[in-house]
């Protein structure tokens, strides 16, 4: 039961009272509906996701427990989603003590289930007892059907009301079951849970699933579970994606690795268990200059790390220093645990019986026992992996030593950097054009492609909050370069100057200058390369900067299309037809090749102006798919680049970002 508080206001006196009837006593389905953002972080795209990997994860759960093999999730095109699993299915006769049946408990109360005393799942990623109850109370309409005793049941919500009772459908047949003109189940098991809802608009600003984010959490939770399989179905357009990887997290690494160049053939893995703690980690060293490490924790991934994060990174940079000093390798040298992650890829799987994680989102381990666990586990098997790969160690060893000899040369640019005046480092044609205030929750900056444009740009902006920085030509692909050599690109100290952050372990977001930096390049080849170039530059050296929503894409119209007094601006070739059959004949067409083209006040109109312009937010929610994708982009393998490309087609036609 939650307690809500409200405060009314004495009409007589006009003072605010506080009175016995002012106390209101929300129940379980009005205090999630109330506050959802307390159960599943936010209401918009990420919280809509969120919902269906709940429910994704009681089925991950079954498989955790060994008595699930096979997981259908289906997207359709209401923007209802549906999860069935060949899992126990969810009881379905009455409780003992609370006289009612077991699958209506599971749906209506908060803090109810299976996963609290370690008898039915020992391990598992649902357990605040928060999930399914919550996907019920923020669902316009939920159902759920379970396969048990040789039956089928059923029963419907709506907005976390009952529609009915339990219901029983029938004996179970072989083959695909019908339940309805939607909902069709189709793994030939005798038991299992099938789980339909559509989330409420009411609710949630978006109301459809993106097919990639569920897509690449899908895949994640196929790699993390060996031999599950996992089928994503898009009944919107057909796509249809099966997963099921025997090699589990082994093969994590090398998908990660996809696009790069691994410096030693083998992925080093090990095993091993203490105090009921199941740990395995799977890592491989590649020549890139960033580091992939991801932890999870009973399947859940924890995208702020914790402590399984920090006893593995502890654990390695110890193992690597203690090597290189009993084989006399540092030479004066001071191998921090920076040196020792770049290019490192690294998966940590945790399986714990009681894990404490900070938040009902589950981003971040908080069990203190595990750190030690983990590094001690880290420090024995590495060592052996090491002494029984010499070739792979001794490959490792020279690349942690570079990257130390790289980071003193880079820690001297960096400091020449900060003696320097921002002035003098931006010895462009253009130089940065700042704005009058310094407040940077309404402050932005646009990075333009171009002196002509950038020249436009500086005549259009407001002056009061937007700044202007234009770049000269395609800055660095720091992807390919380390950063000593970044340090050296005039472009690169300007952005790191102008947005004042500092990059890597300097960042500090407090620093911030512009609370939104606006990429806005011309809507062709080049400026497609450009964004991406300093998309790249953005994930790699100030990755927060995404994950805090402060890296925006300006739309720049592609033609202003006139006739007599009416003017408007289209962003595709759709629209332009559309609009022209709208208008009829006579209609002046005018392509924009590019931002030059644009008058100021056709660029304030269109793109510069926050009343009228599109702008993309960045935001990237699977982080192991972007750190794969910027690597196979922006990499020195041609061929997996080349083969994403050929799929990916017409997108690249579309110059989608």
């Amino acid at each position: 039961m939650k307690y809500g508080i409200e405060r009314g206001k004495d009409m007589e006196n006009g003072n605010m009272s506080y009175k016995a009837e002012d106390i209101q006593v929300l129940n379980d389905t009005e205090a999630v509906r109330k506050r959802p953002g307390m159960y599943i972080g936010s209401t918009d795209e990420k919280g809509l996701h969120h919902l269906l990997l709940e429910v994704v994860d009681n089925s991950i759960d079954e498989a955790l427990a060994g008595v699930c093999k096979n997981i259908i999730v289906k997207l359709y095109p209401d923007g209802s989603a549906s999860v069935e699993d060949d899992g126990r299915g969810i009881p379905v006769d009455i409780h003992p003590l609370y006289n009612k049946p077991a699958l209506e408990i599971v749906l209506t109360e908060l803090h109810s289930g299976a996963k609290f005393d370690k008898k039915v799942y020992k391990v598992s990623g649902g357990l605040h007892g928060v999930g399914i109850h919550v996907v019920n109370f923020l669902s316009e309409y939920f159902r759920i059907i379970v396969k048990r005793d040789g039956k089928i049941y059923s029963q419907e919500y709506e907005r976390g009301q009952k529609k009915s009772d339990i219901v029983e459908l029938g004996q179970i047949e072989k083959g695909k079951i019908k339940i309805d003109d939607k909902i069709e189940l189709e793994l030939e098991s005798q038991t299992g849970t099938f789980v339909y809802f559509k989330p409420d608009p009411e609710i949630f600003e978006t109301k459809n699933f993106n097919y990639d984010i569920v897509k690449g959490k899908l895949r994640s939770m196929a790699f993390l579970n060996k031999g599950l399989r996992i089928v994503l179905k898009d009944l919107r357009n057909g796509n249809v994606d099966e997963f099921k990887y025997d090699g589990g997290i082994v093969e994590f690494v090398k998908f990660l690795n996809e696009g790069v160049q691994p410096i030693h053939n083998d992925v080093a893995y090990f095993s091993d268990e203490e105090s009921q703690i199941q740990v395995e980690i799977a890592l491989q060293y590649n020549d890139q200059t960033y580091e992939t490490v991801l932890g999870y924790v009973n399947d859940i991934q924890t995208e702020d790390g914790g402590t399984h994060v920090v006893g593995f990174k502890t654990g390695i940079t110890k193992v690597l220093n203690d090597y290189a000093k009993e084989n006399n390798l540092l030479k004066n040298l001071t191998i921090t645990g920076e040196d020792v992650r770049e290019g490192l890829t690294a998966v940590i799987l945790v399986k714990h019986p009681e894990p404490q994680f900070e938040g009902q989102t589950k981003t971040k381990l908080g069990n203190s026992e595990v750190k030690g666990i983990v590094y001690s586990m880290t420090l024995k098997h590495m060592k052996k992996y090491l002494e029984e790969h010499p070739a792979s160690a001794k490959s490792i060893i020279a690349k942690v030593l570079n990257t130390a000899m790289a980071r003193e040369a880079a820690r001297k640019a960096r400091d020449l950097v900060r003696r320097k005046n921002l002035l003098d480092i931006l010895d462009l044609p253009g130089k940065l054009a700042d704005c009058s205030i310094e407040d940077k929750e309404k402050t932005e900056i646009f990075i333009v492609e171009g002196d002509s444009a950038g020249g436009s740009a500086k005549q259009a902006r407001n002056r009061e909050f937007q700044a202007i920085l234009p770049l000269r030509g395609k800055i660095l692909n720091v992807e390919k370069a380390n950063v000593d050599r970044a340090f050296r690109s005039d472009e690169i100290k300007a952005l790191i100057s102008a947005i004042g952050t500092g990059i890597n372990d300097d960042f500090d977001i407090n620093k911030l200058r512009y609370g939104k930096i606006i990429i806005m390049t011309d809507a062709d080849v080049d400026g497609a390369h450009i964004r991406t170039l300093l998309l790249t530059f953005f994930y790699r050296y100030m990755k927060e900067l995404v994950n805090q929503g402060h890296i925006y894409i300006a739309q720049p119209p592609l033609y202003r299309i006139q006739k007599g007094n009416d003017v408007r601006y289209v962003y595709s070739d759709e629209e332009k037809d559309a609009l022209i059959k709208e208008m009829g004949e006579n209609a002046i067409v005018q392509r924009f090749k590019g931002l030059g083209e644009m008058n100021p006040q056709q660029l304030w109109e269109t793109t510069m102006n926050p009343d009228t312009r599109r702008i993309l937010k960045i935001d990237i929610e699977t982080a192991s798919e972007a750190d794969r994708l910027f690597s196979l982009l922006m990499g020195d393998q041609v061929e997996p680049r080349r083969e994403y490309i050929i799929k990916h087609a017409r997108e690249v036609m579309n110059l989608d970002i």
